[in-house]
C-alpha cells in the first residue's frame, strides 16, 4: 500500500551511553540497510518533561545527532531530521486533537508510570498527557509502517493504528468513492483488472488473507496509478473508504543489555554510564573502579560471577572461551578483579575507536552535521506536506 517506512525518534538529552548504542542505536545501522529509514530529533516531545527549561535542549541537540552519526548511522542511507523543523507535525497533531477521545489517552500504560516516576515534575498538562498523540502524528505524517519500539511502547502503537482507522472511517468516505474506485480499476489494464476483482472477491466473499496479500502485491506492482488512484483500491479492496493515514506497525526490538556500572540499568539517572564517545583514560578508570562480588574482599577469597556486575559486562562483550576464563579463575581465585576487568576495558575501547573516528570529522567541521540536518529536513518536510494534502482534501479544509 505505501513505501516499506521505518520511524524512529530519540528525545535530546545530551550525549548518548553505550545502553543507548545497545539498545537503539545499533539497531538502526542494522534497519537502515533494510528498509527506508527516518530518524529524527524529538525535540518537542523533550518539552514535555523540560518545558521549564529549554535552554538545554538545543546543545543536546547536535550532541546526540553527532553520536548518532558516530554510531553509524549513515546519511546517505537515512533521513536525518529535527521534529519541529517540520511543522507539519504540528498541523496533524492539532487536526488529530479534534477526534481524539479523551479517554484513549488517559488509558495508556505509561500515562501513569511517568508521572510516578517523574513526581518531582508537575506534569499536569496537556503536554504531557498528549504527548502520545504528537507521538502518533509524527509517525501518520510519514505513514510509516514499521516502528522499532520495545515492548513498553506498544500500546503506543496500537493506540497509533486505532487513529489511524478513526481518521480513515471519519473521513476516508469521498462523495462517489466507488464509482472513482471501479474506474482506477479499469486503468489497471483488462487482466490485471480481472485478477484484481477475483482477489478482492474471494477476500470479501471467504475472507481469503492470501488473496488480500495478492491483491496488495498487485497494486504494489503498478507504477502508473496516481497516489489517490492506489490509495482508493487499497480501500476498495478492504471494503472500507479511501486510506489516507497508513496503520504502523510495532517493530519489537530486544531490550538492551547493556548494564551500568553498578549492574543496574544504565541510566544518568543512576549516574553509571559510560558515553559513546568518553576519552579512553576515562573509560578505563570507571571499569576498574567498578565495584565487584562483595564475597572476594581478598585476592584469593573465591567469587560468583553473577553476582559482580563486571559479569554482565562479560555476557555483552565477551566470547565464550573468554567467559569460560573468568567463570572458571573467578570461582577458583584464579585471576583477580583487575585482571577480570581488563578485557573489558579493551572490548569497550575497541568498540568506541570507530565513534571517536567518524565523530572527529563533525567535531572539527561543524557545519557538516547542520547541513545533514537541512538536507533531511527538506526531505521530511516533502514527504510530510504529501500527506498533509491529502489530509486537509479528506477534511475539507482546501479552500483556495
Amino acid at each position: 500500500m505505501f513505501t516499506e517506512r521505518v520511524l524512529s525518534g530519540m528525545r535530546p538529552t545530551g550525549s548518548l551511553h553505550l545502553g543507548h548504542y545497545h539498545g537503539v542505536l545499533k539497531n538502526w545501522v542494522k534497519l537502515q540497510h533494510e528498509y527506508e529509514c527516518l530518524f529524527f530529533v524529538a525535540d518537542w516531545h523533550a518539552l514535555t518533561t523540560h518545558y521549564d527549561t529549554p535552554g538545554i535542549i538545543e546543545q543536546s541537540v547536535w550532541d546526540m545527532v553527532i553520536d548518532w552519526l558516530a554510531a553509524g548511522v549513515d546519511p546517505s542511507r537515512a533521513t536525518l531530521f529535527i521534529q519541529s523543523r517540520v511543522p507539519e507535525h504540528a498541523e496533524l497533531h492539532l487536526l488529530l486533537s479534534m477526534m481524539t477521545p479523551l479517554g484513549w489517552l488517559e488509558r495508556i500504560p505509561t500515562y501513569k508510570d511517568q508521572q510516578e516516576k517523574l513526581s518531582g515534575r508537575d506534569l499536569s498538562t496537556y503536554g504531557f498527557l498528549g504527548y502520545p498523540l504528537l507521538q502518533a502524528a509524527d509517525i501518520l505524517i510519514y505513514r510509516a509502517n514499521q516502528v522499532p519500539v520495545g515492548e513498553d511502547q506498544v500500546p503506543h502503537i496500537e493506540f497509533t493504528r486505532e487513529l489511524a482507522r478513526r481518521f480513515n472511517h471519519l473521513y476516508g468516505r469521498e462523495l462517489g468513492f466507488e464509482e472513482k474506485a471501479e474506474a482506477a480499476v479499469k486503468k489497471l489494464g483488462g487482466k490485471r483488472a480481472k485478477l484484481y476483482e477475483e482477489l478482492r472477491t474471494r477476500y470479501q466473499q471467504e475472507g481469503d488473507e492470501e488473496a488480500l496479500e495478492s491483491a496488495r502485491a498487485l497494486l504494489n506492482d503498478q507504477q502508473n496509478l496516481s497516489l489517490g488512484d492506489r490509495e482508493r483500491l487499497f480501500g476498495y479492496l478492504e471494503g472500507g473508504g479511501k486510506m489516507i493515514l497508513a496503520e504502523p506497525q510495532a517493530l519489537l526490538t530486544a531490550a538492551s543489555k547493556m548494564p551500568g556500572l553498578d549492574g543496574q540499568k544504565m541510566s544518568k539517572s543512576y549516574n553509571n554510564t559510560i558515553s559513546l564517545r568518553e576519552a579512553e583514560d576515562s573509560v578505563a578508570k570507571k571499569i576498574r573502579t567498578m565495584p565487584t562480588d562483595p564475597a572476594r574482599v581478598r585476592r584469593n577469597d573465591p567469587g560468583t560471577p553473577e553476582k559482580c556486575p563486571v559479569w554482565q559486562f562479560h555476557l555483552v562483550y565477551s566470547e565464550e572461551d573468554r567467559k569460560e576464563w573468568v567463570r572458571q579463575g573467578c570461582t577458583t581465585a584464579g585471576i583477580g578483579c583487575l585482571e577480570c576487568k581488563q578485557p573489558v576495558i579493551d572490548a569497550v575501547l575497541e568498540e568506541q575507536k570507530p565513534m571517536r573516528e567518524r565523530a572527529q570529522m563533525y567535531m572539527d567541521d561543524p557545519t557538516l552535521v547542520r547541513n545533514i540536518i537541512s538536507d533531511g529536513c527538506e526531505k521530511a518536510r516533502e514527504l510530510a506536506s504529501e500527506t498533509m494534502r491529502d489530509v486537509r482534501e479528506a477534511m475539507g479544509l482546501n479552500y483556495g
